[in-house]
């Protein structure tokens, strides 16, 4: 496969309500096919959101976007442009990220959680001096990240409900 310049498609996910942002590095093939995040079907980030909010798991985006903002959760990408091979976050170059700042300073968000090592890496390079909003790392909701069991992946994100109180 070839490297290839892409942008990102489709910008974020926020309401006046939101509490916390969760930022992932760039959306993966599928996701950037159905213009949403989290689109591949193995990526365990639907599933893991809707048990930890005790709800029903979405299925349309529509369904996703409401969860997401009748819970105050905000969702958007560090990345606005790259370089990269298909789905892989390892083969990210060309850097340019999105105005992170700017969504902060027009909502009410006081947390930002990362998802997954590329995710926290970019973010804590490119903007956390930028949004002056340490950025918690969490593990990656990704199928590659298969080391991750699915009670571990519970385990660690339930800190994000703390945030939503």
């Amino acid at each position: 496969m070839n490297r290839i310049k892409v942008n990102h498609e489709f910008g974020p996910l926020y309401d006046n309500d939101s509490k916390i942002l969760i930022l992932g590095s760039f959306p993966s093939v599928k996701s950037r096919q159905q213009a949403f995040y989290y689109g591949h079907k193995q990526n365990r980030f639907w599933k893991l959101v809707s048990d930890l909010l005790n709800e029903e798991m979405p299925m349309t985006i529509e369904e996703k976007k409401s969860m997401l903002l009748r819970n105050h959760i905000a969702l958007w990408d560090v990345i606005e442009s790259c370089t990269i091979i298909g789905s892989s976050d390892s083969s990210i170059e060309d850097v340019k990220v999105n105005d992170v700042a700017g969504l902060i300073r027009k909502t009410n968000i006081k947390k930002i959680y990362l998802n997954g090592n590329k995710a926290y890496d970019l973010y804590q390079k490119y903007l956390r001096n930028e949004t002056g909003v340490e950025g918690i790392k969490l593990p990656s909701t990704s199928p590659a990240n298969a080391a991750c069991n699915y009670a571990k992946l519970r385990e660690s994100w339930n800190t994000i409900l703390e945030d939503l109180k």
